[in-house]
């Protein structure tokens, strides 16, 4: 059964952004089945929400045969998310296989209402999969302003690599769409919940569930946390569904004044 949870703080809120966090089981290498479905779960979202994440790889699972289901930079996803995003008037974000200039990227795309897509490519392959055998890795961090909202993109493994992460207050809203393993469910919660505190920013992780062509199980375990490290919604190991949270922006912008843990960070530089 597919259902939407939504959690909503008070509409006195001055300055508020919605998440929505949609979790599923994806048809093994199906990319237009998986496209419906996921068409079919955005129309319970309703009008309040900015911004519906999806999972990685969301139209085909985590596959390491991309040269069989890729798709070409504005192939046919880019245009799903784009219909998406107008049809919502919502950001819709989640990765794909795309090949550019003869390589393989896991590729997220960041679709706006507006007709813009912004794009981040995922810089750590994991490779106890054998995905840096398969893909390119990116060189790019990226962050979309999306209704005043600084939002950072990353990709599953990418959520282990803190320094690729981190953020010195130039980041709101961390997201990470994944399909990270069953196996390693709890490491995926603490690794959540760490990011959050250690940035000072919302983090968003999507995840799948079911079990996908190389009989790998993936729990869910999605869920939105706070700047505190608090959770502030979350939805059920192994089900189907999605979950709404709005995040209060002036709450994060007055947290950082009084608790600025940003102005003692390390300076550092990252060499790619």
């Amino acid at each position: 059964m597919i259902f939407i949870r939504h959690l909503f703080l008070s509409d006195m809120i001055m300055k508020a952004f919605t998440i929505t966090l949609l979790q599923a089981s994806l048809t093994w290498e199906d990319p237009e089945a998986n496209r419906r479905m996921f068409s079919r779960m955005m129309e319970g979202v309703g009008e309040r929400t900015d911004l519906i994440l999806l999972p990685e790889m969301f139209t085909t699972g985590f596959t390491m045969e991309p040269e069989k289901h890729y798709e070409e930079p504005e192939g046919a996803t880019w245009v799903f998310l784009r219909q998406m995003a107008a049809t919502h008037q919502a950001a819709v974000a989640g990765s794909c296989i795309i090949r550019e200039n003869g390589r393989y990227f896991n590729r997220l795309l960041f679709a706006k209402p507006s007709g813009e897509v912004v794009h981040y490519d995922k810089r750590h392959l994991f490779r106890m999969g054998e995905e840096h055998l398969h893909y390119s890795p990116g060189s790019q961090q990226v962050t979309v302003t999306f209704r005043d909202v600084r939002i950072r993109l990353f990709i599953c493994y990418d959520l282990r690599f803190p320094v690729w992460i981190r953020s010195r207050n130039e980041a709101d809203l961390l997201v990470f769409v994944a399909n990270w393993p069953a196996s390693r469910r709890e490491v995926w919660k603490t690794l959540l919940s760490a990011r959050a505190l250690e940035n000072q920013a919302y983090v968003a992780g999507v995840n799948r569930v079911g079990e996908d062509g190389r009989q790998i199980a993936y729990a869910g375990d999605s869920r939105v946390i706070s700047p505190r490290g608090e959770v502030m919604g979350e939805l059920p190991e192994n089900e189907e569904g999605g979950i709404t949270c709005t995040l209060d922006m002036e709450a994060l912008a007055a947290f950082r004044e009084k608790f600025p843990v940003h102005l003692d960070a390390d300076d550092f530089q990252i060499i790619l």
